[in-house]
């Protein structure tokens, strides 16, 4: 079986690839424009599997993606390319319209093309996997809900407009065109190769280097948590199990404020990297203006997936928080250049972006 995977150098898309060329029935095409946060360096424990390649190319240029899907001859498309940050999509829309609908727009149109031309044996067995996000459901109260399939759309910022925007699109081209496709919506992701602008590797690296661990507001905000590896398995199933036409919920069971959050991340460098004089991590935290546009909380009803799929998250938040902490501790050569070269830690997504928007 032969999948395309869009944004295979992005966090997800990276633990996708490793997860499936696992598989030695598979063949996998990584298929990404390296934007900041591509890095081919959450490849190497793959970069020389024999049911591996990268193409360095856009999906925004729809002859480039029709080219791979006919030659390398694929199965299944798994779109996870999309710029992702709710705090850049608020300095700088842009980018996520082009990327998140224009983008997906032409990827479907290649898709399209591509699965019209093949032969009737194998157009049944086609898949367009587009992977999307919780975001796209606006919020929940702190105390009662959950997101389910049916769960009207209301997004809040930017980003989450232009995933919702996308996920109809890829709709629209099952429902006109017929084209076989099947969506999945997960909550927050975290684990190894996370580029450090997100919550969980942000407080870990400013935690190691000393600096204050910002928090917005009075951190109550609420997000369920999904750790990346378990994130990867459902996300095979979808695409080779899935029914076409058909939407599922991915979540971790994991609900947590983001207080809570950076606490436990502080606890665990506490006992496994002590500051010096005895100090604990959480005496760097920090509480910042909140962002604009900032969703209470969101909780996802991942019962579908397990009913039809068989799917269940094998990692607990604090199993899957310990994994991850451990795994920076280790692996300074990923992050280091990151910090370095790429992205130090700045406020991104102030509140002053509302009052340049009015």
């Amino acid at each position: 079986m032969n999948f395309l995977v869009t944004g295979g150098a992005g966090f997800i898309g990276s633990a996708v690839c490793r997860h499936l060329c696992a598989n030695p029935a598979y063949r996998v095409t990584n298929f990404d424009k390296l934007t900041y946060a591509g890095n081919l360096a959450s490849l190497r424990p793959i970069e020389n599997a024999h049911n591996y390649r990268f193409e360095r190319a856009d999906i925004c240029d729809e002859r480039a993606v029709l080219e791979i899907l006919r030659r390398d001859d694929i199965d299944i498309v798994m779109n996870l390319a999309a710029e992702s940050h709710v705090d850049r999509s608020i300095d700088g829309p842009g980018a996520f319209i082009e990327t998140n609908i224009v983008g997906t727009y032409r990827m479907l149109n290649a898709a399209l093309d591509y699965w019209r031309g093949l032969p009737e044996t194998r157009k049944a067995g086609f898949r367009f996997h587009h992977i999307s996000t919780d975001e796209v459901f606006g919020d929940l109260p702190f105390d009662t809900g959950m997101f389910v399939e049916e769960t009207p759309y209301a997004p809040s910022s930017p980003y989450s407009a232009s995933k919702a925007a996308s996920d109809h699109l890829v709709r629209a081209w099952h429902e006109t065109y017929g084209l076989p496709v099947v969506l999945s919506n997960c909550s927050n992701n975290y684990g190894p190769y996370h580029f450090p602008e997100k919550l969980i590797p942000l407080v870990i690296l400013n935690a190691l280097d000393e600096k204050p661990l910002p928090v917005y507001g009075a951190g109550a905000n609420v997000r369920d948590w999904l750790f990346v590896e378990d994130h990867a398995r459902a996300l095979e199933l979808v695409a080779t199990k899935g029914r076409p036409g058909e939407s599922y919920n991915i979540g971790g069971n994991s609900e947590r404020t983001n207080l809570g959050v950076v606490e436990a991340i502080c606890d665990l460098l506490d006992l496994r990297r002590p500051r010096a004089g005895g100090k604990s991590h959480r005496d760097l935290i920090s509480f910042v203006t909140d962002r604009p546009g900032h969703d209470r909380r969101y909780a996802i009803d991942a019962s579908k997936i397990a009913r039809d799929l068989g799917w269940t998250p094998r990692e607990n938040f604090d199993s899957g928080l310990a994994r991850t902490v451990d795994w920076y501790l280790d692996n300074k050569w990923w992050w280091g250049p990151i910090r370095e070269q790429r992205y130090a830690g700045e406020r991104l997504g102030q509140v002053e972006a509302r009052k340049g928007a009015a």
